[in-house]
């Protein structure tokens, strides 16, 4: 066996175009791999988050949550400072010592999520529907934050 003593590689005749479009054809790889512990926001630091959607019409802003297999007494609702906060926790099941798992892909124990809204609602008017494994939230809109028509007057 012969020992051959390290050198850096030569990468000056290589030039820098080919060196990002190598270096972007690697990224592109190393992010089609499956990662399944960061497939959503909020996993990357070991929680979990379900998924939200949030949209609007004229007189409401609405927010669906995915949350399959919770009761309503394991979620919490609260809106502060124009921000809207979904708290809830799975439970995990009660499993024999004697099973064995063969796959775990459900995720249980806290969660917490907080959305900034985009307009201001009214607090009061706020309503909750748990259906189906969807939590739906309305907040209906203030008056200043519902769309005008404007009359054009003619001279």
């Amino acid at each position: 066996m012969k020992l051959v003593r390290f050198s850096q590689p030569d990468i000056y005749n290589v030039s820098p175009f080919d060196q990002l479009n190598a270096l972007q054809r690697q990224l592109n790889r190393f992010l089609d791999l499956p990662l399944p512990a960061f497939s959503r926001p909020g996993e990357l630091f070991g929680g979990w988050s379900p998924a939200l959607d949030l949209y609007e019409d004229k007189e409401n802003l609405y927010v669906r949550l995915e949350v399959a297999g919770f009761r309503k007494e394991d979620l919490e609702i609260s809106l502060h400072d124009g921000a809207l906060s979904i708290t809830g926790e799975r439970k995990v099941e009660a499993k024999s010592e004697a099973a064995e798992i063969h796959r775990s892909e459900r995720f249980f124990g806290r969660f917490h999520r907080t959305i900034g809204l985009p307009k201001p609602v009214k607090a009061e008017k706020v309503k909750a529907n748990y259906k189906d494994g969807v939590l739906a939230v309305t907040l209906p809109k203030t008056e200043e934050a519902r769309p005008k028509q404007i009359e054009v007057q003619v001279n």
